[in-house]
């Protein structure tokens, strides 16, 4: 029987930064779906968000409950925003390099809706791919690959572990506590910039458990996304891009953002998604982000992975605007904690990173302050779990497994329909029409010969159209056109 003290289920910056809080005494094993690095903190670009001081402190907090619709939880935003100017020093005193001047002071910049430069970067756009490397060497437990979880083991309000599929195995995995670190829920929309990896199964095993999901209405949609390409995950354009200066034109080149806000590009992303969406609908044109502004040699330097990435596919930046588009970004809804990550009702069960519905985004997130919320609820839960006395307790026999049933035959159709239908009904802008119709077409495949990973799906998409037909008015990123 496979039994640790922690188990944690993801391998991004929240798994991987609790990892680092857990003593080497502790036998602690992280599990992750695919490849480690296949996941959204790899592909994050902008950069981690920062408390400078502690007079920054209410105008970080004001800034991410403005860019939240004032629907965050103004106690675990102050939990965030306080935390960091412990933990940026901890990541940087354990040797994580951010991005330095030649004097060797940090660089700080800064991204649609935060008031002044507070966000830190690292490797000019590739924050989230050194973080996570970085994170990856300074692993001291056992990480274990290509470990796919489609149950938790639950009985009488108590977590005993998961059934996981490893290589293709079904396997049962014990520990004394489960830490759930697996990211949000984007592989459920046709357009995303997320991970291959990231497709909601936890969510779904929340729903059929009866643990409650909070706030997955607000669904957080990227502006600026390169979608031309064949791959599920379209090429991400980060917004620090806006920040530094660039704009949204349209094909005469006009800034066209100007119509929808004052602050034009620089609005949240909400309402640059919106206007982007509506302006490509109205119109039946193209919207572009437009560099020219830039020097080559600046542009090359500050953002070196897009540069290089896109001139594999023939363009040449800064001198080349780019078409784009919105595509699902974050989640800012999912399990439902209290700020240290730990799930009403159920012992020995954590929940941090994206995953979580801490209360800190709201109805959307502000820019770069996930990489930072993955790290400051990492370390409270593991401060949590810490602190508890250790329980003694027999643990029972689980008999039903799914691990013969992942996938079934037409699985593949269902699940392209699925998210077209997310895309279209359950987007950047809905209807009541058209989230009564997502939600028959739902019930419809879950009553279909399905395998049990697209029943986790549909279980998740089940809770997000709920939770929009729940909320009558628009707020944040849930936008209802009657």
């Amino acid at each position: 029987m496979q039994k640790y003290d922690v188990l944690i289920i993801g391998a991004g910056i929240a798994g991987l930064y609790a990892a680092m809080q857990l003593p080497k005494s502790k036998k602690v094993l992280v599990v992750c779906k695919d490849v480690p690095w296949e996941c959204n903190t790899f592909y994050a670009q902008g950069g981690m968000s920062t408390a400078l001081n502690e007079a920054d402190i209410p105008v970080h907090v004001e800034d991410t409950m403005a860019a939240g619709a004032y629907h965050n939880d103004k106690e675990a935003v102050e939990i965030l925003s306080r935390t960091s100017l412990e933990t940026t020093p901890d990541i940087i005193n354990r040797g994580m390099e951010f991005d330095r001047d030649e004097e060797g002071k940090i660089l700080y910049t800064k991204e649609a809706a935060h008031s002044t430069e507070r966000i830190v970067h690292a490797g000019g756009d590739a924050t989230g791919r050194y973080m996570h490397y970085f994170m990856m060497v300074k692993n001291r437990h056992h990480l274990q690959r290509n470990t796919l979880v489609y149950d938790l083991l639950i009985k009488n309000g108590r977590c005993y572990g998961v059934k996981a599929s490893v290589n293709y195995e079904p396997t049962t995995i014990y520990a004394d506590d489960v830490i759930i670190a697996s990211g949000g829920i984007g592989s459920l929309y046709e357009l995303n910039t997320n991970s291959r990896t990231i497709s909601a199964d936890i969510h779904g095993i929340c729903v059929e458990k009866g643990i409650e999901l909070s706030d997955m209405e607000f669904m957080q949609f990227h502006p600026t996304v390169f979608v031309d390409t064949p791959y599920a995950r379209k090429l991400l354009l980060t917004e620090a891009l806006r920040g530094e200066g660039a704009h949204v034109v349209d094909e005469k080149g006009r800034r066209f953002l100007f119509d929808y806000d004052e602050r034009g590009e620089l609005a949240s992303r909400d309402i640059v998604a919106r206007g982007i969406f509506d302006h490509k609908r109205k119109t039946g044109e193209n919207a572009y982000l437009d560099f020219s502004m830039f020097e080559e040699e600046w542009f090359e330097h500050r953002f070196p992975n897009i540069t290089r990435t896109f001139s594999a596919l023939g363009y040449h930046f800064p001198k080349d605007r780019v078409s784009i588009s919105p595509a699902f970004h974050y989640a800012n809804g999912g399990i439902k904690c209290d700020t240290y990550g730990c799930i009403e009702g159920f012992e020995g069960l954590y929940v941090i990173g994206e995953a979580a519905r801490t209360g800190v985004h709201g109805a959307n997130r502000l820019a770069s302050n996930s990489l930072l919320e993955g790290i400051v609820f990492a370390r409270r839960a593991v401060n949590h779990l810490l602190s508890k006395e250790k329980s003694v307790f027999q643990t029972p026999k689980f008999e039903k497994d799914y691990g013969n049933i992942l996938h079934k035959d037409y699985d593949k159709i269902y699940k392209h329909k699925l998210r077209k239908v997310m895309w279209e009904d359950i987007g950047i802008i809905r209807t009541t029409k058209g989230l009564h119709e997502a939600k028959n077409l739902i019930y419809d495949m879950k009553n279909q010969e399905i395998g049990r990973l697209l029943e986790l799906r549909l279980n998740t998409a089940s809770a997000i159209v709920d939770a929009a037909l729940a909320r009558k008015e628009s707020l944040g990123s849930h936008y209802m056109e009657k």
